[in-house]
């Protein structure tokens, strides 16, 4: 359908869609990526499925619900046999690589059951969330009582770093995620004070100059069709940034919290929860937000700095020409919105990602440098990617919808009326606070343009916000008797959503109504009382046949 070539699918971990000057943001100038936005189409209201690194890269990954592939919070593995984005355009004759950041944890016992070798190609594969690895950088090496988090995280950086000057056990904490003092002291970038200080690194050896570079390299030696999966780690924690970008910003630019003190006193009892746990209590202090924040804006200048280089390096070698370019993230951040850190609740802060897709091709010339309103999800980035490829979605098993209908002007809405996000927060310690079981410590979100009610398992009342009354949700409704409708409404949406067929994925549509046709041409003939009852096509190998008689046994004749 599309004439790209070649896609280069960019994901920043953790950005918030209202810190880039093309969503509104006052303070925070993004002139590369607004660039990209009047080239191509900016949507407004794309939302992820899980408000969590892990299982929202996993729902974006497959084109599949949480509630479809069940790897639910980080480090729940994505189950052998998900099929994902790789998969589908391998069989288009694209390829699919990474470069970054996937937060992937292999179904280690499943390719045990299943006799795939890890170091086999399909095994690689499998392990590696479909992709081909050029390098595989999740950017997390804490370290702790217990070991590190992530044995491999940061592994080729960290050679990186080490072959440039940067001695230590962990150069990846000791220099590019802390900073230092005049004796030499490690200021590490886990303490949110710390945020104040200039990472100890040279801005071109920090993460995302260095992926950028590692981007570019791959494309330079790939043979195309290709899609990149180029996914930078920032601005995700530690919050912390090399200069200049360290001195760019200070409390002066911080945005006053979007917060209200009824709404803390009056929260949900889920909600409070989370605005209780340490993360909650911490980013609801101006000390932290005005540490914290200016160091987010300057990582998030920092990467529109790179993407003003991405984009020249793609111009300079001729790649715009024929490369289709989107552009979003895995979630966003609260920095203390809502009482609130983290990003792990179902605010517009945490859940609506930026998303800007240029597609070179002649097609979309009508709508470059427009907005979208229509309701997107992360999910639609699969099907967009496989039409991209030449391929046929196999709509038994992706759940999005290609948005190439609204970048190429033949559509202005998706095919869906409203959007949702899950979140599990069975293994956390504010479960065990509720006295949740792990069956129940479970959250949906349901939201269309005028509503957004959040379900929480457990016998709790919902949360329900106006979204177009209070567009910065800071009224709960859901105990309002005056809503009853409203909640009903959304319910009857959740539950329509609930029904859906998601797991019956080995036989297409096509396929199953062929079977409602064929069943009678393979000989099965339930129900007929008499040959005659049947057309003679379908009944010719029962009639005119002779057989001896065997009644009595093979002996008796």
């Amino acid at each position: 359908m599309a004439k790209a070539k070649n896609i280069l699918f960019l994901m920043f971990d953790q950005l918030r869609w209202d810190y880039l000057s093309c969503y509104g943001q006052p303070h925070l100038e993004t002139p590369n990526i607004d660039r990209l936005a009047a080239m191509g189409v900016r949507f407004d209201r794309c939302y992820i499925q899980s408000p969590i690194c892990g299982s929202s890269r996993m729902s974006t990954y497959t084109g599949r619900y949480v509630h479809s592939h069940g790897a639910s919070w980080n480090g729940i593995p994505l189950k052998v046999g998900e099929i994902t984005m790789g998969d589908h355009l391998r069989e288009a004759g694209m390829g699919c690589w990474l470069v970054g950041k996937t937060h992937m944890r292999v179904d280690a016992a499943g390719m045990a059951r299943l006799g795939l070798a890890p170091d086999s190609i399909i095994g690689a594969r499998v392990s590696e969330c479909g992709f081909d690895v050029f390098e595989r950088d999740d950017g997390m090496r804490p370290e702790g009582p217990n070991g590190m988090y992530d044995p491999d995280g940061a592994k080729v950086y960290n050679e990186y770093l080490r072959a440039r000057g940067y001695e230590s056990d962990n150069p990846w904490h000791d220099f590019a995620n802390s900073g230092v003092d005049d004796e030499g002291n490690v200021l590490s970038g886990w303490f949110l004070k710390n945020s104040t200080e200039a990472a100890n690194i040279l801005e071109r050896d920090s993460e995302t100059p260095y992926l950028t570079r590692r981007g570019m390299e791959f494309m330079d030696g790939a043979d195309a069709p290709w899609l990149c999966h180029l996914s930078y780690i920032k601005p995700h924690w530690p919050y912390i940034v090399p200069e200049p970008y360290a001195s760019m910003y200070g409390p002066q630019h911080v945005p006053p919290p979007i917060r209200s003190q009824e709404e803390f006193d009056s929260a949900h009892p889920v909600l409070r929860a989370f605005m209780e746990s340490p993360v909650g209590r911490a980013f609801s202090t101006d000390r932290v937000r005005n540490a914290v924040i200016p160091a987010y804006m300057g990582l998030i200048k920092q990467i529109d700095d790179q993407m003003g280089v991405l984009f020249q390096w793609l111009e300079d070698t001729g790649r715009m020409d024929d490369t289709m370019i989107v552009l979003t993230s895995d979630h966003g951040d609260f920095l203390g919105d809502h009482w609130l850190g983290e990003k792990t609740f179902f605010h517009d802060t945490s859940t609506r990602v930026p998303l800007i897709v240029y597609d070179p091709s002649p097609e979309a010339d009508a709508t470059r440098g427009t907005v979208s309103d229509a309701l997107v999800e992360s999910i639609d980035l699969v099907p967009t990617f496989i039409e991209v490829a030449g391929g046929q979605v196999p709509r038994h098993i992706v759940e999005g919808h290609s948005l190439l209908p609204i970048l190429h002007g033949q559509a202005t809405e998706m095919p869906r009326d409203f959007v949702i996000c899950e979140y599990d927060y069975s293994a956390q310690p504010m479960a065990e606070k509720l006295g949740r079981t792990v069956r129940d410590a479970v959250l949906f979100m349901v939201a269309d343009k005028d509503w957004k009610m959040v379900h929480a398992e457990g016998g709790f009342r919902p949360i329900l916000f106006d979204l177009k009354n209070d567009p910065q949700e800071l009224t709960d409704l859901g105990d309002s008797p005056d809503h009853a409708e409203v909640i009903a409404a959304m319910y009857e949406k959740l539950h329509r959503w609930t029904r859906r067929v998601s797991q019956r994925t080995t036989r297409s549509e096509e396929q199953l109504l062929n079977m409602r046709k064929n069943g009678r041409r393979t000989g099965v003939m339930l129900g007929l009382y008499d040959e005659n009852d049947a057309d003679l096509e379908l009944t010719m190998f029962y009639r005119d046949r002779t057989a001896p008689n065997r009644k009595a046994g093979p002996e008796a004749g």
